[in-house]
């Protein structure tokens, strides 16, 4: 290609708390993949801690925006959504899907974390959700976001490898044909991010280290770093692993320096180790 690959990332952006398009717009670049941003709202800061926010909905912004790449026949490699603040923007993030039929679809369902759905999740964004999984390749769901999608209620327990594979076989089942579900206690003591894929009925672990602290933004770097990783010559497990290692430096470094947790973590200090390419190699059969 003349090119780098392209994402059409689809998320809010927030203004401050290192989160969503000012976290995906670094990271993806950082990989060497060109990021066109599609605003779906903008947030004075993000919506964890940081008083009352100054909101602004760009629902009617998509649409146009997506007939004008249209119009210049842009191309992308991959289109990639996150929060969504309607139920009609699912509606336009299918139109995004059906406009790019090759493109690989990412969908990061935020609906919530901790066992609770955002606020902001209404009960007919989580049903619509459900459609725009079905039309993805991968989904990146926390262990909330998959009890919602499967209508389960939250395991507050840690899970067993059993039901760890149960509940990735079945949010498959659901549409994409691979599925990370990110944050996952287990049963023997771990913290793990697990993985499924259904072509290769093959299932990946890549254990964590647990940190004793939450960061706003984390899920978005992580998906963004799994999308990259795909793009630039990955396998699954190879880009889960590579996202699970950024991910932990950025928490390490950011827990290191005692920093306000409602800031996130200390993107701009770790972005170098994304240009490093190792080879993943903490991946293991789950």
């Amino acid at each position: 290609m003349d090119r780098p690959m392209r994402v059409a990332a689809i998320h809010d952006l927030s203004g401050f708390g290192r989160c969503s398009l000012t976290v995906i717009l670094p990271v993806l670049s950082a990989m060497g993949v060109q990021v066109c941003p599609v605003p779906t709202a903008v947030f004075s800061t993000h919506l964890g801690g940081l008083g009352e926010v100054e909101y602004r909905d760009l629902t009617d912004y998509m649409e146009p925006a997506l007939e004008h790449y249209q119009k210049l026949q842009i191309g992308f490699e991959a289109i990639y959504s996150g929060f969504l603040s309607t139920k009609e923007q699912i509606g336009h993030c299918l139109r995004f899907f059906e406009c790019y039929p090759k493109a690989l679809k990412v969908v990061d369902p935020v609906m919530g974390d901790h066992g609770k759905p955002y606020r902001t999740c209404t009960p007919a964004i989580q049903r619509r959700m459900g459609e725009l999984v079905a039309a993805a390749d991968i989904i990146t769901p926390n262990l909330t976001e998959a009890a919602v999608l499967l209508g389960e209620a939250y395991p507050f327990a840690p899970l067993t490898r059993a039901q760890g594979k149960s509940m990735l076989v079945r949010l498959s089942e659901r549409g994409p044909g691979q599925v990370v579900m990110t944050g996952v206690k287990l049963a023997t003591g771990e913290m793990a991010n697990i993985g499924y894929d259904r072509e290769k009925n093959a299932f990946w672990a890549v254990d964590c280290d647990y940190v004793p602290v939450s960061y706003p933004g984390t899920g978005d770097i992580f998906a963004s770093v799994l999308t990259g990783g795909m793009l630039t010559g990955d396998s699954l497990p190879m880009a889960m692993d590579r996202a699970t290692r950024f991910i932990e430096i950025c928490i390490k470094t950011t827990f290191g320096y005692g920093s306000d947790t409602r800031y996130g973590v200390m993107l701009e200090s770790c972005l170098p180790e994304l240009m490093r390419r190792d080879v993943p190699e903490r991946y293991h059969i789950f």
